[in-house]
């Protein structure tokens, strides 16, 4: 009996290069056993699975879930910075400047300047 293979692809892509592997696994294979058998790790040395998220088609997801045949498996740079924190200071420069309310944080009315 012949062994059912999924055929998969993992990319991981940093600013200035990217890397879409395809690869093909065992129908049962895991996500993470997809990501080590691509050998896209070799390339990337900023690659950690204990650190990185992964998902599939663009939805994280474990790496122990197991992907379908044609699935495109993701693996993420963590973020450089939190995107609430750029949005709060965003705001309390633009209260500083007069250019928002500053007790509300929304924009002036320009009726009102």
């Amino acid at each position: 009996m012949e062994q059912q293979l999924l055929t998969l692809e993992v990319v991981y892509a940093l600013p200035e290069r990217q890397k879409i592997m395809v690869v093909q696994v065992a129908a049962e294979s895991t996500v993470e056993q997809a990501i080590e058998q691509s050998g896209i790790m070799q390339h990337f040395d900023d690659i950690d699975l204990t650190k990185n998220s992964v998902g599939i088609w663009n939805k994280t997801c474990k790496l122990s879930d197991q992907p379908r045949n044609g699935d495109r498996i993701e693996i993420y740079r963590p973020l450089v910075a939190d995107p609430k924190e750029i949005r709060r200071r965003r705001a309390e420069k633009a209260k500083l400047e007069g250019r928002a309310d500053k007790v509300t944080g929304g924009r002036l009315d320009e009726k009102r300047k």
